[in-house]
């Protein structure tokens, strides 16, 4: 049996909202005949190690840094409103490297976020099918 085709993900996220991200993995990990490889920064090991001082260029040269080897972004529409100016930020990288997004509706939810629909490739609700179809359609 050949090998199945590894998917570069950017999945955007926050650890306030750890538990979708933590989820939507899950999710993935699980998926039959799914292979994927996570260029988002987990939380056991962040973008900037504990006490590093921030600026908002050094986190976007690393949040760039992530988006750019990845095949797809994939925002979880849910965290738009909290965290707005960072989501905005990655869509907006991604779209200028070029690589389709992918929204997911957090599951319950009825609206999804202006920016986050009228940039998306595509909007998807949350099931293991329709995001794993989706990234399969989006990336070529």
């Amino acid at each position: 049996m050949p090998s199945l085709y590894d998917y570069r993900l950017f999945i955007s996220h926050a650890w306030k909202y750890g538990d979708d991200y933590t989820r939507l993995v899950n999710l993935l990990d699980n998926a039959k005949n799914f292979s994927y490889y996570n260029y988002s920064a987990p939380k056991e090991k962040p973008l900037f190690p504990v006490g590093t001082p921030l600026t908002n260029s050094d986190i976007a040269k690393k949040i760039t840094d992530k988006i750019s080897p990845s095949q797809i972004t994939i925002v979880i529409a849910g965290m738009y409103v909290q965290y707005k100016d960072w989501i905005q930020y990655e869509i907006d990288e991604s779209k200028r490297m070029g690589k389709p997004i992918l929204g997911i509706k957090p599951y319950g939810n009825v609206i999804t976020p202006t920016y986050v629909s009228n940039n998306a490739n595509e909007i998807v609700n949350w099931s293991t099918d329709s995001i794993v179809s989706a990234i399969r359609r989006l990336v070529k």
